[in-house]
């Protein structure tokens, strides 16, 4: 009886745990979205919301920026996405951390610059700070067109 009550218990307790990472995870992958919306509308709130202060945002030319300067990028236009369509994202969470991959296909229109497509390869790391997932930390890399 106590075996059998203990198998029971520990499958329960491995379902809610599986559940509660799933959870996560979906809040990680609707945080991705709202970034990704956020970065074509250069919505300076919104970034704002969904950056940590800590912000370390890498560029696939190698230019690192962090929070203040990640924002400036976007809303002045010097760094301006006109689309982005994301695919083979992939989530990992392991307590209040949270790894993302995935490739960004779209088009830039950079102030100053004849509009471009891009292909990049890009690796997350999102932080949960008081219940919100927030980006920590951005690296994006060239892949072939």
């Amino acid at each position: 009886m106590k075996k059998t009550f203990f198998v029971a218990a520990l499958l329960l307790f491995t379902s809610l745990a599986s559940f509660a990472q799933s959870a996560d995870e979906k809040a990680v992958g609707d945080a991705v979205e709202k970034l990704k919306n956020a970065i074509i509308a250069a919505d300076a709130p919104v970034l704002d919301k969904l950056t940590s202060p800590l912000l370390s945002y890498g560029h696939s030319n190698g230019l690192l920026e962090d929070k203040k300067e990640f924002i400036r990028a976007l809303t002045s236009g010097e760094s301006h996405f006109t689309k982005i369509d994301l695919s083979d994202q992939t989530i990992s969470v392991s307590g209040d951390l949270a790894i993302v991959r995935h490739k960004l296909i779209g088009d830039t229109h950079n102030k100053g610059k004849d509009p471009a497509p891009v292909k990049l390869g890009v690796f997350y790391v999102w932080q949960k700070t008081k219940g919100a997932w927030l980006l920590l930390g951005r690296q994006a890399f060239k892949l072939p067109m």
